[in-house]
């Protein structure tokens, strides 16, 4: 965890203040970025190899093996700017007591996924895109 948190405040720093707050709101509009309604996630169970496609929408909860992954707010680039993605994403292991803290909260980066990622023994989870 202490060897992530520089990559993650250089990724901020580089994707611009708006990032940086920690808002669950996402990034104004005014600093480039744009509200979408629903996040393509790519999730992977380490065990079994197997990748899956997840598409959630903002606020709506999905679930893959164990997890309930619930994105907060998903947010792209324009089209005439260099492609990227941020979404505000809670995930839950279901196989711990209700009382467990999340198993993640936070930002995750298209162009920087292991700036900021789910730290778990079996799976594995990164955003795609904002739709």
């Amino acid at each position: 965890m202490r060897r992530a948190l520089p990559l993650l405040l250089l990724a901020l720093a580089l994707s611009g203040p708006a990032l940086a707050q920690g808002s669950d709101q996402g990034p104004p509009a005014e600093a480039g970025w744009v509200r979408k309604r629903s996040a393509q996630l790519q999730a992977l169970d380490k065990v079994t190899a197997r990748i899956t496609v997840l598409d959630a929408v903002v606020g709506q909860p999905v679930r893959f093996g164990s997890l309930t992954v619930t994105v907060r707010a998903c947010n792209a680039r324009p089209p005439d700017e260099v492609p990227d993605a941020a979404a505000y994403i809670e995930v839950r292991d279901d196989l711990l007591p209700a009382a467990s803290p999340l198993a993640f909260r936070g930002w995750m980066l298209a162009n920087a996924p292991a700036a900021h990622m789910l730290e778990h023994p079996v799976y594995d989870l990164r955003i795609l895109d904002c739709r």
